[in-house]
């Protein structure tokens, strides 16, 4: 919650000592009438130099626009034959943002004999229209990821593309990787198959109004009302949906949430920082997504081919985690065990779900990042700790990730019987790549993020806000305010600080051109 100043003046303290150089590369470029700027524009140029400065391409090559031009005259029919089934006529949707154009993926649920359930996920056939090696394919190849910044988007497959040819549009016929799975009533997966299939997008909906209506809060969003089967299709997704997270759960995966803040324009100007907390229409994307990576996963290791994996490893620093349960009063293990933090985790959510955000956030950190590794046939790969998965590739975002179109060339590759398109020391090359990259992204994604939390923030100095430490190290001390949800620098009392301790902060520095907030500690 935002703390006003007290009406009091408070005592005189020494002034703290504020950052007069960047610890980051420097984005205080000169700009044209910063009076008269707005934050969009801002964000803009700020985001371009933050993507330069961290070896991202912000943007696409002309070689690979040539190619795109090229790829929208081309007359390219899908074909329906023994090798792509023709399933138009199912009631797929998409789900996602509401302001998301680049579609990955669609679902639909089909009800079984014995209550049992059968979920395809539809992902697009990128690999189609991107062929390995073209210049469309080395940009992303370069970038590897989408970059998301509260003011532009930077895509890594060209926007031309990726919210037309390649995206699951409504009321397009587009060709498809299906991965089918049918599942017993209480969630337990018992069949798998993946196959080519031409699909069509019946209804473009959005987590929100989905969510609400499944929570029978709201009518039937557009594209659901007037649509028995979609609407059954669903209710059925749903209901598998909250067995499966229910099943995950109890094997060790986390409950944890963690919405990032993004940022909503009133024309130009920075209005506010929106969060997007989970809900259960979000839950049926995660759910399928990590089925349908696991599955992905298997067939590959089953047709003995290499895959991409993803991986979490046991946290780095499990005995801070142990030491944050213990201040409310629970013990954890010596040594790493998802499912005794899960129980931590699920208890918190349910004694305090206002503030469980900080915790997760706080155990995010903690626990470490994520990272991609190859695995060869017959190898085993760590697995995920946060999703308690040992079988699991990304695969269901080829518009988004590398890593994924490259899990699609492998199995096409697989489904035809074709020799495998990447050698073992290429994928060695590549899974360190996706790696480096993504953390690239993440920090522009991060360096843009603070710029406009800066620029929401820059006439509040002196607010004093409640906090949670979300890093600490001998760089410094970073800390998260509740409400809006911004993070920045500790510039003075954070000497005896660590991850996840709560502390009262006030306000001194916001500067957007630099990205900078700093804060001081206050007296609780």
């Amino acid at each position: 919650m935002i703390l006003s100043g007290s009406a009091a003046t408070p005592a005189p303290t020494p002034a703290p000592v504020l950052r007069s150089k960047p610890s980051e590369p420097d984005f205080s470029a000169p700009h044209e009438n910063p009076v008269r700027r707005n934050d969009r524009q801002l964000l803009i140029r700020i985001a371009r130099v933050a993507m330069l400065n961290f070896g991202l391409e912000p943007d696409i090559p002309p070689e690979a626009l040539e190619e795109v031009t090229v790829i929208q005259h081309a007359s390219v029919h899908p074909r329906v034959d023994a090798e792509c089934r023709d399933l138009r006529d199912s009631c797929w949707v998409s789900i996602d943002n509401d302001d998301s154009r680049d579609l990955n993926q669609l679902t639909l649920g089909e009800a079984l004999p014995n209550c049992g359930i059968r979920i395809l996920v539809a992902i697009a056939d990128v690999d189609q229209r991107v062929p390995k090696g073209s210049s469309i394919d080395l940009h992303a190849r370069h970038n590897t990821t989408s970059v998301y910044t509260p003011a532009i988007l930077f895509p890594m497959v060209p926007e031309a593309l990726s919210t037309d040819l390649t995206s699951l549009d409504q009321d397009e016929d587009r060709i498809a990787i299906v991965v089918e799975m049918g599942f017993e009533a209480d969630g337990r997966m018992v069949s798998s198959a993946l196959y080519s299939a031409l699909v069509r997008n019946h209804a473009k909906l959005a987590y929100r109004s989905v969510a609400v209506w499944l929570e029978g809060e709201a009518p039937p969003p557009p594209g659901v009302a007037g649509s028995p089967r979609i609407e059954e299709s669903l209710h059925l997704q749903d209901a598998l949906a909250r067995r499966l997270c229910a099943l995950r759960h109890r094997e060790g995966a986390l409950t944890l949430e963690t919405p990032e803040p993004h940022a909503v324009f009133q024309n130009d100007a920075l209005a506010h920082l929106d969060l997007d907390p989970t809900n259960r229409a979000r839950q049926i994307i995660e759910e399928f997504m990590v089925a349908a990576n696991g599955v992905t996963a298997t067939f590959l290791a089953e047709k003995r081919f290499p895959s991409l994996r993803r991986v979490l490893r046991s946290p780095e620093r499990w005995n801070r985690i142990v030491d944050l349960a213990a201040r409310y009063g629970l013990t954890l293990p010596d040594t790493a065990d998802s499912k005794a933090l899960e129980s931590f985790l699920s208890l918190r959510h349910t004694v305090d779900p206002d503030h469980f955000p900080d915790l997760s956030l706080a155990v995010v950190k903690l626990i470490g990042r994520g990272e991609y590794v190859v695995e060869l046939p017959g190898g085993t790969s760590p697995g995920h700790f946060g999703l308690a998965v040992e079988n699991y590739s990304h695969s269901t975002a080829p518009n988004r990730r590398y890593p994924d179109l490259i899990t699609q060339r492998l199995l096409k590759a697989a489904l035809s019987n074709s020799a495998i398109p990447y050698t073992s020391t290429e994928l060695d090359e590549l899974a360190r790549h996706c790696t480096e990259r993504e953390q690239d992204a993440t920090k522009v994604e991060r360096r843009t993020r603070k710029s406009a939390a800066a620029a929401l923030l820059s006439d509040r100095i002196g607010t004093l806000f409640d906090a949670l430490v979300t890093g600490a190290s001998v760089k410094g001390v970073w800390v998260r305010t509740f409400l809006p949800s911004v993070e920045g620098q500790l510039v003075k009392g954070g000497e005896t600080l660590d991850v996840g301790d709560r502390v009262r902060v006030k306000l001194v520095l916001a500067d957007p051109e630099r990205g900078f907030i700093d804060f001081v500690r206050e007296p609780a």
